[in-house]
Order: C-alpha cells, then structure tokens, then sequence
C-alpha cells in the first residue's frame, strides 16, 4: 500500500513511519507548515522550520522520500479565525479537535492524495477497524495517559477510512523505545505543547491580535448566593424534555448586584470558565476562577476554591447543528435518549451520562456534575472504546 505520513518532526509520527515501513508498505513523508506568524509565542519564533529539519532528517534516516506542502493559509482561515471568532463571543474553542476535522485530515489528506497514495497515517494514539458493514470504528488508544481519540471526536466516515493510525495499540514508552532503536533523530524529543502548530502562546497577548482590551469588572460571587440562584432556564422554552434536565442544563445567572466588586481586567473575552490564571486578584485564601464571563456588558464572574456551586453543572446542551456521529447509523431519533459514556475535555476520565435527543439538539445529562463546563469546548461520548459522537457544548 502507498501511504503517506504526517511526519511532524515528532517521534510519535517518526515511529508511525518505521512500523509503515517495515510493514513492507510504500511509505512517504510529508511535512505541512501551517503557522509562521511569531506574534504572541513564547518562543519569540515559530518551531515548524525546527520541526521541519528534524522530520527531513527522520525521513532520510528511514530512506523514504520526504514532501512539504504550505498550508499556512487554509489553517488561518479555518482554524485562527474561527478561534478570535468564537473568544469574540465569550466561548472557549478547541483549535486541535477542528485542526484534526478541517487540517489533517482534510486539507492535509487531500494534498496527500494527489501524490498516488491509498491513505494518510499519523502519529494520533488512537486505534481503527472496520466492520463487516464498511463502518470504520474509532477506538481509544491502548495508552490511558495518551489516548487522542477525544481530538479526533469530529472526523467523519470519508476521513477515517483513508486513515491509519499505526501507533494506537502502544504505549508511549514503546514508542520512545522503538525509536531509540531505530536511532531516529525524534527519539529524544519532547512532546510539543500549546495551540495545535502554534505552540505555546501567551493567549491574551496572541488574542490582541484582533481583540481590542476593553477595561471591565471583576464581580465575586459568594456561596450564599446558590441558596436560591437564578438560572436561564428560558433558553430551552419549547423543548419537549424533562423540566428537571432543563434546570440542570440551564447556566446561572448572575448579575453585577449579585456579588461583590473586587477588582478590574482588561477584557472578559479573554478569560474562560474555570480558569484561575491571570485574575491578579490577592485577599483570598483559596484560589478564584472564573465561573462566568458576560462580553457584552464586559463583566468576569468569579468564586473563591475549586469546588465553589458556580464551577458545578450536572447537564448540558448540543444545538442540533452542532451535533456530529462518527456515522449516521449511530445517530439518536428526535425523542430518544441513551446511556453512554462522556467526557468533556482531554484526558477527563469518561464520565456516565444519559443523551436525551430532541429536535432542537442534544441534552447530556450527566451522573455526578460536571466541573467546568464551557460553551465552545466539545463533549464526546463513547461507547465502550468506540467513540460515537461529539458536539459543541452551547
């Protein structure tokens, strides 16, 4: 089989080739540049030409002909402008779960095509099978610490049955181990971190790129105000559900008189739910986070200690058009509900919920509540260790 990788200059994507390889398959890599914009990195400099000698040099190393292809702009356009986009709202957007959909696995796995191969591997710790109805399943990686199939919760039918995923069924040590080994030049490398191709960034001053400070308040909200809070129960008028699933799903809702003045910040689309960085607000013996953030009156709500009521929901809703299954016959009817396991950021431990489906979207209601739910993120939901669907959290 012909089969390119997406060799990232990383030892997980270096080792996908290896196996690919020695598998006595036709293996090329091939290196996309999807950022070379330095404002707001940590680094002072963007990492892809690091990243890009390193891949050449895992390539060369492997004898397997090596490919680079640009694709800066389509990343800007589907990934960057939907991230100011969604912050300019007061939501909180997963660039990497949209880079896998609209990037690697779309851009990047078309541009692979046109060279003559049959499929696209990555270095994603996730597994794959088909069944005998064609249905390509995306299963959990075998590593619990580095499983990646939450990044992935939005491919499609079309994407997965071009893809291979070659190091799923191994643990990351395994990997390490393989590649020094082999000798590679990735086998020592760290993992990167920050935004997918981005890299560590200082988020508010990346964000001013496009988002102007604006100075608001900081409003704490104390304890005393969950004995009978108010919630925006009237965001679900109309929906044919259990009135106590809409209660649990609904958001507070607070107001400047609800709490107490503390201080001042530069911009609530700045800041997200459950965030505890960044306040610069001292008095307090346990730490503040953010538990609500108001753009259009410019308003940050905070509660003092991780287990404050307002960090804490035990539901949430899905628009309808924002709801995604990894195939169609997965899809829940208009009035139906199912048990399934979820989870509502990376590396959460999958938490048991019941999906109720109605017209206007998707209800999750979970068993214990849930801390930090954020509009914008994505919350996935599994089935065993076949991830069934996602959406984005409203």
């Amino acid at each position: 089989m012909n089969i390119a990788v997406a060799l990232s200059g990383g030892v997980d994507s270096s080792v996908a080739a290896l196996l690919l390889k020695e598998q006595g398959h036709h293996v090329i890599g091939l290196f996309m540049q999807n950022w070379h914009d330095t404002e707001g990195t940590l680094h002072g400099h963007c990492e892809w030409e690091d990243e890009r000698a390193i891949a050449e040099m895992v390539a060369q190393k492997l004898q397997i002909p090596f490919y680079f292809v640009d694709l800066s702009e389509t990343y800007r356009q589907r990934v960057v402008d939907y991230m100011f986009a969604e912050y300019k709202q007061g939501r909180t957007p997963n660039p990497d779960v949209l880079c896998n959909k609209e990037i690697k696995f779309d851009a990047f796995m078309q541009y692979a095509l046109t060279l003559g191969v049959d499929a696209v591997a990555t270095g994603h710790y996730v597994r794959s099978d088909r069944l005998p109805d064609g249905r390509v399943r995306l299963l959990s990686g075998v590593d619990p610490h580095k499983d990646q199939s939450y990044f992935l919760c939005q491919l499609t039918q079309e994407q997965l049955s071009k893809a291979i995923f070659p190091i799923g069924h191994l643990h990351k040590a395994e990997v390490r181990r393989l590649a020094t080994d082999a000798g590679l030049p990735s086998a020592d490398k760290k993992d990167s971190q920050g935004i997918c191709f981005v890299g560590k960034v200082d988020l508010p001053l990346f964000l001013q790129q496009r988002l102007a400070s604006k100075e608001g308040i900081v409003v704490e909200i104390f304890h005393d105000y969950y004995t009978n809070p108010l919630k925006q129960v009237e965001l679900f008028d109309g929906m044919n559900v259990d009135t106590g699933i809409i209660h649990r799903a609904a958001p507070y809702r607070y107001q400047v008189d609800s709490g107490k003045k503390i201080g001042v910040h530069q911009g609530a689309h700045f800041y997200t739910i459950g965030q505890r960085k960044g306040l610069c607000i001292g008095g307090h013996i346990e730490p503040l986070f953010v538990i609500e953030t108001d753009v259009q009156k410019n308003v940050i709500y905070v509660g003092e200690g991780q287990e404050h009521p307002g960090l804490l929901r035990s539901a949430l809703f899905i628009k309808a058009s924002d709801i995604h299954w990894m195939a169609p016959e997965l899809a829940l009817d208009a009035g139906t509900s199912r048990n399934y396991d979820v989870r509502i950021r990376y590396r959460q431990p999958l938490q048991k919920a019941t999906l109720y489906r109605v017209s206007q979207g998707l209800f999750i209601d979970f068993e214990l509540p849930q801390r930090g739910i954020t509009p914008g993120q994505f919350a996935a939901w599994y089935c065993g260790e076949e991830i069934i669907g996602s959406g984005i959290i409203s």
